[in-house]
């Protein structure tokens, strides 16, 4: 009974994992029977649930599955790479310390 951990840490760690699940959202099918998977009925309406720590709430319905995913998996904006870094002295165009040394025509 030594090793067990307190309550007041478990119920705290609980809480956090409760916490960072709420708020998640997913797309059930309104179709008969049991729940399947996406791809079974795409066709089919979707019931769009969010997760309140303790149980599945309805917030919306989509027409099909393709819908429901615009719903879901709204667009990242995309990070663009600078065009040229900047390199620390010393260093030329290459992949890392071990590039290909450069033929001695090339140096000059």
């Amino acid at each position: 009974m030594q090793n067990e951990e307190p309550l007041e840490e478990w119920a705290r760690r609980r809480e956090e994992r409760r916490n960072a699940s709420k708020g998640k959202q997913r797309a059930v099918p309104l179709a008969e029977g049991p729940s399947r998977g996406a791809h079974v009925d795409p066709g089919a309406p979707r019931v769009i649930q969010e997760w309140t720590g303790t149980e599945w709430v309805a917030v919306g319905v989509a027409d099909n599955l393709a819908a429901a995913k615009v719903l879901l998996y709204a667009a990242q904006p995309v990070e663009e790479d600078p065009v040229e870094w900047d390199r620390p002295p010393g260093l030329g165009k290459g992949r890392g310390r071990h590039r290909k040394p450069t033929a001695a025509e090339e140096r000059d």
